[in-house]
């Protein structure tokens, strides 16, 4: 069958505007674009928020987003890229986690939802409006699927853990005051048998 239905179309528009978001936002990370920080500036923030080294960390979310997201725009190798989004949104939403769901709080809304949509794009497949198509699916096997899942679910537990205990072992490290300076300033208070 070579004309196109509404399914094609519908799954070229979700790529497009996934994968467009995704990459916007991995280049902000790579080279700064669009009032990104750059790696340097991201690698800071990275670190800041439990990811180390940063600049790896920033590294690894700028390639997997801006990549992945390039390659889900236009559907090529589907089943990864879909995947290494997904998985750089399950870092992102670890750390929006705290704030709840709503984005307007700071909460993981937007991160789930990019995410959701990339693995969703990675099982569904690209449509026939795409690459893999074009290529006669080369690198769009339906085994990629569940191994590209499986791969970047592994990696993504494994980030995720490490900057968990990371962040657990600081906080360990932390010791709150004992006294609080207003008590330390009225002198030692005598306390009387009886009173």
């Amino acid at each position: 069958m070579t004309s196109f239905d509404r399914r094609d179309l519908g799954l070229l528009l979700l790529r497009l505007g996934t994968g467009g978001v995704l990459a916007a936002h991995g280049t902000q990370k790579l080279f700064g674009w669009f009032g990104g920080g750059g790696l340097s500036g991201t690698g800071r923030f990275m670190e800041s928020v439990g990811y180390a080294p940063g600049r790896a960390s920033a590294t690894a979310a700028g390639l997997a987003e801006a990549g992945g997201g390039t390659l889900l725009a236009l559907g090529l190798a589907t089943p990864a890229a879909g995947a290494a989004a997904a998985g750089a949104m399950a870092g992102a939403s670890a750390v929006h986690a705290p704030n709840g769901f709503f984005n307007e709080s700071g909460g993981y809304e937007h991160t789930a939802s990019l995410g959701l949509a990339a693995a969703g794009l990675a099982v569904a497949g690209p449509g026939r409006l795409s690459l893999d198509h074009a290529l006669g699916h080369a690198v769009d096997r339906g085994w990629m699927v569940p191994v590209a899942l499986a791969c970047t679910s592994a990696a993504a537990l494994a980030v995720v853990g490490l900057r968990g205990k990371r962040l657990r072992s600081e906080k360990e490290g932390e010791q709150g005051e004992l006294f609080d300076e207003e008590s330390l300033s009225q002198g030692p208070t005598l306390v009387r048998p009886g009173s």
